[in-house]
C-alpha cells in the first residue's frame, strides 16, 4: 500500500447518506468537536453526515470511531460500515472478503461480494437487537419497550425502542409525512425518556416482506438513509409480528435488504460508493489546526 498524503481523506456514501474516511495518524489535526464540525459543513466545509475514523483495535480486524456532524460519537453506523468496508479493500487495508470492525457499540463483521475485482456489495451484521430498556437505554422501569404510549410536544404516540448498538425509536404509523418527521424527530431525540438520546425513524409496513421509513438521525437530523435504522425497524417489526425476518426496507435514499437471524442478529446488505478523494488545504485546514 502506497504512502498516502497528509491530511487525506476519502467520501463515500450508502444510499445517500455520506461519510468522511479518515486515518488520524496521517492529519495535522485532532478531530475535536470543533474540528468535525466544521468538517462536515455543507457550506464552509467538505460536507457530510459524518466522519469515519480509522483506528487500531485489539478486539478486531480493525477499529473505527465514527462522529456525527455535530461533533458527537455514535455507537454503530450500519451505512457508515459498509462505506468502511468498501475503503478497507479498494485502498488495499485488506485483500480479506470477510473481516470483522471494532465499533464503540460492538464488533460487527463485514462480507464483500466481489465480482471482477470489484465490490458488487455489502453484508455487514450490526449485532443483536434487544428491546429492553436497560440495554437501550429508556427511562422508567426494567422492561421490553413494546409499543408503549409516550407524550412528545403534548400529543401521545405509540412508540416502540430497540437498540442495536446504538439507541432507536420506531413510531409506526399508516402513512408517512416527513412534516410529522421533522416536528416529532428533534423532541423524540432528546426526548427525557431516552438518557443518551435516540435515532428516530417512522415507519409503515408495506408487506410482511417490505417496510418504508423516514429517518432522524441523532446528531445529524433528517437522513436520505441510515442502515442501523433499517435494522432496527426491521427488528422492531418482527418483534411486534407485524413483518417478517427477511425485509427490504425503502428509504428516501435508496432500499436495503435486512434479515434476523433467530437470535436476533441483524443483518445489512446494501450498496457503498466512494465519491472522492482528497487533501484538507487552505483556509479549512488553518481552521481545524486551531479547533478545540
Amino acid at each position: 500500500m502506497k504512502a498516502r498524503p497528509r491530511n487525506w481523506f476519502v467520501k463515500g456514501h450508502g444510499l445517500g447518506n455520506d461519510y468522511l474516511v479518515v486515518e488520524p495518524k496521517d492529519l495535522s489535526f485532532k478531530l475535536t468537536v470543533a474540528a468535525v464540525r466544521a468538517i462536515c459543513d455543507r457550506h464552509t466545509g467538505v460536507g457530510s453526515d459524518g466522519i469515519l475514523a480509522l483506528v487500531p483495535s485489539r478486539r478486531a480486524d480493525f477499529g473505527v470511531r465514527i462522529f456525527n456532524p455535530d461533533g458527537s460519537e455514535a455507537e454503530k453506523s450500519g451505512n457508515g460500515l459498509r462505506i468502511l468496508s468498501r475503503f478497507l479493500y479498494d485502498h488495499r487495508h485488506t485483500r480479506k472478503r470477510n473481516f470483522t470492525i471494532e465499533t464503540r457499540g460492538g464488533v460487527a463483521r463485514a462480507a464483500l461480494a466481489v465480482r471482477r475485482g470489484r465490490v458488487a456489495g455489502i453484508t455487514v451484521d450490526v449485532g443483536r437487537a434487544t428491546f429492553h430498556s436497560d440495554a437501550i437505554p429508556v427511562a422508567g422501569p426494567s422492561r421490553e419497550v413494546l409499543d408503549e404510549p409516550l407524550t412528545v410536544e403534548g400529543e401521545t404516540i405509540r412508540v416502540t425502542a430497540v437498540s442495536v448498538g446504538n439507541p432507536h425509536c420506531e413510531v409506526f404509523v399508516d402513512a408517512l409525512d416527513v412534516s410529522q418527521l421533522r416536528r416529532l424527530g428533534p423532541h423524540l431525540e432528546t426526548h427525557p425518556a431516552f438518557p443518551r438520546r435516540t435515532n428516530v425513524q417512522m415507519a409503515k409496513v408495506l408487506a410482511p416482506d417490505r417496510l418504508e421509513i423516514l429517518i432522524w438521525e441523532r446528531g445529524a437530523g433528517e437522513t436520505q438513509a441510515s442502515g442501523t435504522s433499517a435494522g432496527a425497524v426491521a427488528a422492531a417489526a418482527a418483534r411486534l409480528g407485524r413483518a417478517g425476518r427477511r425485509v427490504a426496507v425503502a428509504m428516501p435514499g435508496g432500499q436495503l435488504g435486512v434479515t434476523i437471524d433467530a437470535d436476533w442478529t441483524v443483518h445489512l446488505t446494501g450498496p457503498a460508493e466512494e465519491v472522492c478523494a482528497g487533501t484538507f488545504s487552505g483556509g479549512l485546514l488553518r481552521r481545524l489546526r486551531r479547533a478545540r
